[in-house]
């Protein structure tokens, strides 16, 4: 059964009644990816849970190849509208990655994988690192339990709520950041604050 979170039908009517919702000017949590991507010459980026683009912005700005994935049509509609064709977007699900065969040196996933549940999480994960390539950087943010949400709307499993219908939330803490991320490279965890407390989650992959 499909996560409601990632229905087309509801993000298609979110996008199509609220438009560029969050604005257009990037997230901190963007910005501090660039600065990151930018200190370790990261050239070509993945965004899963592209929307209408605001945080591509940035990276294609400072000379990064930018390739999207979005559910929504209405939102890659919005996302041409300001962009214009400067980047690949691959219409479709996360949950259905890859949608290439290629290798990016750095992957930002914004407000996307607290959307899903544990399966989807850990399939997400893996396929983010999947498309890694070797000593690239991949940042996931992830609304932590310090939201003023956490804990409100119905429990439907330990530290997921359904806050309000179609609305279900996985709040994080240092212990599920580090059983979902300590296999893929976990570098790094800070928090930001955007319009709710956010962990920004690094992680760094190295083969041998």
């Amino acid at each position: 059964m499909t996560n409601e979170n990632l229905d087309p039908e509801f993000w298609e009517t979110n996008f199509i009644e609220k438009q560029e919702m969050w604005g257009l000017e990037s997230s901190n949590s963007a910005v501090l990816t660039k600065d990151l991507f930018i200190k370790n010459s990261v050239k070509n980026i993945l965004i899963p849970g592209f929307g209408y683009g605001r945080n591509a912005q940035i990276f294609i700005e400072n000379g990064m190849n930018v390739t999207g994935i979005e559910i929504s049509k209405t939102a890659i509609a919005l996302a041409r509208k300001h962009y214009g064709s400067r980047t690949t977007i691959y219409h479709g699900s996360v949950t259905d990655m890859p949608f290439d065969n290629c290798q990016y040196d750095g992957i930002f996933c914004y407000g996307l994988i607290h959307l899903l549940d544990i399966t989807e999480r850990q399939k997400l994960i893996s396929a983010c690192n999947n498309q890694l390539s070797n000593n690239g950087y991949m940042i996931f943010t992830a609304i932590s339990k310090k939201a003023p949400t956490y804990g409100k709307g119905k429990l439907i499993s330990k530290d997921r709520y359904e806050i309000f219908e179609g609305a279900k939330i996985f709040f994080y803490d240092m212990e599920s950041i580090q059983a979902e991320f300590e296999k893929v490279g976990l570098l790094e965890v800070s928090e930001v604050k955007e319009n709710h407390p956010l962990f920004l989650i690094t992680c760094k992959k190295n083969e041998t």
